[in-house]
């Protein structure tokens, strides 16, 4: 098939890569110039790992990039991949998803072939029906039967998404009629996976009841953690136990200090602000965002109770990304807890392998090193912050420490000196 994504962020771009994999042709569209020349010279703009390998492999053969949205006349199916930030008020922020709907709608008069617009974005329900929709088909002067509308949403883990693309636990379609489904569904030809046909908004509310389910996993996981602390019992074997039971699975169940990232906080704040639009209350989704907000403040807190007052004390943040294997910090946890080691006159000495120049681009007055041995030299105390592996074989280097205060905001460590902010 021709296929156009619109967007090179994170799931466009790893999308894009993926279905030129699958033998098709695709064309992303992204209207940042620099973003473009970046990829079509073959390197990704964000880190994914086995991304860099696969752009290179397909980018001036069956894939390029351009600002130009006239490849989707030519298309059999355009991909929607923008983003839907969160507004001031929590809700879905969709000015992108409309300006995109307007630019494929312009794109397309006077197409004469049927077309496929499938979007990908995690977007509240009635988003494609209401906005996406009636925007292409006023904009292209096109009657509906000439356009299929798709939802068809992304289960993308940052740090796994090319796995996650290529072998997927299952792959959601809605659809407005059979035919743009059918399509749709041709372009996974050769996944092996279980297909989930349902209606547009059906479809939607899969991508934001999953991402909300997961949420409220870790956030059980965190507040039952936080109970185990003050009894001294290690909240790992009790998430062993409870994790081998076939109705709960042990995914998820990792207690730390908290979600963040591109999906998690934003959709939960987006369903939020949903369910109060249709005079809904929805208490379990507002504790699952108060006990991860709450959490960070734990580990300083911890901190605190450890060494005293915070005032003048070098303390080693290893992690910046929100998780392993990405560059994203996107509400990372590690920017809560160092602008509140900030405000206590605290000396912070950071390091991630790979979000560095992400962290310093948005908090800029803090020491960052090229490694963890930089960090940890002389330090009062070290916070890890994310579970990258090359964390976990960390011994000499804490040596380097004035004093060895170590607390794990995730469980990652091997030695049995460091204390965790729930275990």
């Amino acid at each position: 098939m021709r296929i156009s994504v619109i967007g090179g962020g994170y799931v466009g771009l790893v999308s894009s890569v993926c279905l030129a994999e699958l033998g098709h042709s695709v064309n992303l569209i992204e209207i940042d110039d620099g973003k473009v020349a970046y990829i079509n010279s073959g390197r990704p703009t964000i880190f994914e790992e086995g991304l860099e390998e696969m752009l290179a492999k397909h980018i001036n053969c069956n894939l390029m990039a351009s600002s130009d949205f006239n490849s989707v006349l030519i298309s059999d199916i355009t991909f929607i991949c923008v983003g839907t930030p969160s507004s001031s008020n929590g809700s879905a922020d969709l000015s992108m998803i409309k300006s995109a709907s307007i630019s494929i709608g312009h794109a397309l008069q006077g197409s004469e072939k049927y077309h496929v617009i499938a979007t990908k974005s995690t977007v509240p329900p009635g988003t494609t029906q209401d906005v996406v929709m009636p925007l292409v088909l006023k904009e292209s002067c096109l009657k509906k039967q000439n356009i299929g509308f798709v939802m068809n949403p992304e289960f993308l883990r940052e740090g796994r998404a090319i796995h996650d693309f290529m072998k997927p636990d299952r792959i959601v379609i809605g659809s407005d009629d059979r035919k743009a489904g059918d399509l749709v569904e041709t372009a996974y030809s050769g996944l092996n996976a279980p297909i989930v046909r349902t209606g547009l908004t059906a479809a939607e509310m899969v991508k934001y009841a999953s991402n909300a389910f997961l949420a409220t996993k870790i956030s059980f996981s965190n507040e039952i953690g936080n109970i185990c602390k003050k009894l001294s019992i290690d909240v790992y074997e009790v998430m062993n136990g409870v994790g081998l039971d076939h109705r709960i699975n042990p995914h998820f169940l990792n207690a730390g200090v908290g979600f963040g990232g591109s999906c998690f906080p934003k959709d939960v704040s987006a369903l939020i602000h949903l369910a109060e639009c249709l005079r809904e209350d929805p208490i379990l989704l507002k504790s699952i965002m108060k006990i991860n907000d709450l959490q960070p403040k734990r580990l300083v807190d911890l901190l605190e109770k450890r060494i005293g007052s915070l005032r003048g004390k070098r303390v080693a943040v290893l992690g910046l990304a929100f998780k392993d294997n990405t560059d994203d910090i996107r509400d990372s946890r590690s920017i809560n807890v160092i602008l509140d080691l900030i405000k206590r006159g605290v000396h912070i000495a950071a390091y991630d392998p790979k979000a560095n120049d992400s962290m310093h681009s948005i908090i800029p007055d803090i020491d960052y090193c090229q490694s963890a041995a930089d960090a940890l030299n002389a330090a009062d105390a070290c916070l890890v912050m994310t579970e990258w592996p090359e964390f976990s074989s960390l011994e000499k280097e804490f040596d380097l420490m004035k004093s060895r205060v170590i607390i794990e905001g995730r469980r990652i460590l091997s030695c049995n000196y460091s204390e965790g902010i729930c275990w």
